[in-house]
């Protein structure tokens, strides 16, 4: 690996950070701000129209201009999402333009790779990516919860604007504000070494018609492969309860197990630790050719979800969510891998990326919808909790069956 690509890897890492980061501190001003709790959920719905809608486009956008500085462009736009909020912007508002930075940031960071590094270091380098990914998500959301509900590191953050007379709104959201769009700046300057990294191909200029037109038939051709349609069914299932679990996750460790939102974001993180660790597991244990054969792993998966129910303890709740979030990344991994050996074989690098985005991301918009009216209609937690438990069984059973060669 040479030094380009550890200032990607750095620069991803920070910008996802800050992403979650600010993910939690949007949650926590819902609350404070006496907005309704069914706004929680519309804050993910928000950040995924980005990708849906600009899905045909961000592709091509991220080929018209040297992927390096696309990738400092679209960090900016997330500093801008973000500073909104210091003149009392909606959340919704700010981190959909956050959102709007992310759907491009995407297929410029795994594009670039290929452009930096030789094809045998591609799936090392891409190990990597959704590695340092992961733990980025772990760490925003502890930092997130921390910046924004934990009373001494608050003060702390204060005292320290105070003596160094930053020009920072001398207010507990100014300073959390202040600590993501640091991160971001982090991100930025990282990325500065490959600013300039990435080809720029004869065909970026391509016209509007002609790239929904491409787009749509990259799709089609996705879904009407059999391979191609179950893991890409599966990894949209696995987005889209996994965005509603990770809101679930903050307002069930609150009301059931009572604890502070600093505390349940970093149960929420021993979520994403397990996804971490069976993505390892997954990587080293399970072959491509053989990647089919964790399908159970899902119904597995949500039969512990539905277990969830009966939890009321800390104690029981973080073991259980570790075995939960295991299961998760032993059971999507490899169709991740499915699914990208798949699109290469049916169109390019860079459009399968586009069609996964999309698919992933309109069924994140679905679901969390559906959780939106769920909290709308006042059902119970454990309600909800046992309906994606059984939604994951079904669907997996269902996918499972299509799966299986014809014939049988």
């Amino acid at each position: 690996m040479n030094a380009a690509f550890f200032a990607i890897v750095g620069a991803q890492f920070f910008s996802s950070l800050a992403d979650s980061a600010l993910f939690i501190l949007c949650v926590s001003l819902i609350a404070t701000l006496s907005f309704p709790q069914w706004m929680t959920p519309l804050l993910k719905m928000g950040f995924v129209v980005s990708y849906i809608v600009l899905a045909p486009f961000a592709g091509a956008f991220a080929d018209r201009f040297p992927k390096g500085r696309v990738m400092l462009l679209t960090n900016a736009v997330k500093m801008v999402g973000c500073s909104l909020i210091l003149a009392k912007a909606n959340p919704l508002l700010a981190y959909g333009i956050v959102g709007m930075g992310a759907s491009a940031y995407s297929p410029a960071k795994y594009g670039i790779l290929a452009e930096v590094l030789p094809p045998r270091r591609l799936v090392a380098a891409n190990g990597w990516i959704e590695g340092t990914t992961v733990l980025a998500m772990i760490l925003g959301t502890v930092l997130g919860g921390v910046i924004s509900a934990n009373p001494h590191a608050i003060a702390w953050l204060l005292h320290l604007r105070a003596a160094l007379t930053l020009p920072w709104q001398a207010t507990p959201v100014g300073m959390a504000v202040a600590v993501i769009v640091m991160t971001y700046l982090l991100a930025t300057l990282l990325n500065l070494p490959v600013m300039h990294a990435g080809a720029r191909p004869a065909d970026a200029r391509r016209t509007l018609p002609a790239l929904l037109a491409d787009f749509y038939r990259c799709n089609r051709s996705l879904w009407r492969d059999r391979e191609g349609r179950v893991s890409l069914g599966v990894t949209s299932l696995f987005w889209g309860s996994g965005m509603v679990l990770q809101v679930l996750l903050l307002t069930w460790a609150q009301n059931v197990l009572g604890l502070t939102l600093d505390r349940a974001a970093a149960l929420q993180g021993m979520f994403a630790l397990g996804v971490a660790l069976g993505a390892a597991i997954a990587g080293k244990a399970v072959p491509l050719v053989r990647s089919l054969s964790v399908m159970p792993l899902g119904a597995v998966m949500g039969a512990g979800l539905c277990a969830m129910v009966w939890v009321h303890s800390v104690q029981v709740a973080l073991p259980l969510l570790l075995a939960i979030g295991i299961l998760a990344g032993l059971f999507v991994v490899p169709m991740n891998a499915i699914l990208q050996h798949r699109g290469h074989r049916l169109m390019s690098a860079g459009q399968s990326i586009a069609v996964q985005n999309f698919n992933e991301n309109l069924a994140i918009l679905a679901m969390t919808s559906t959780y939106a009216l769920a909290l709308q209609a006042q059902l119970r937690l454990d309600t909800v909790l046992v309906l994606l438990g059984m939604l994951i069984v079904l669907v997996t059973v269902g996918l499972r069956r299509m799966s299986a060669p014809r014939g049988e």
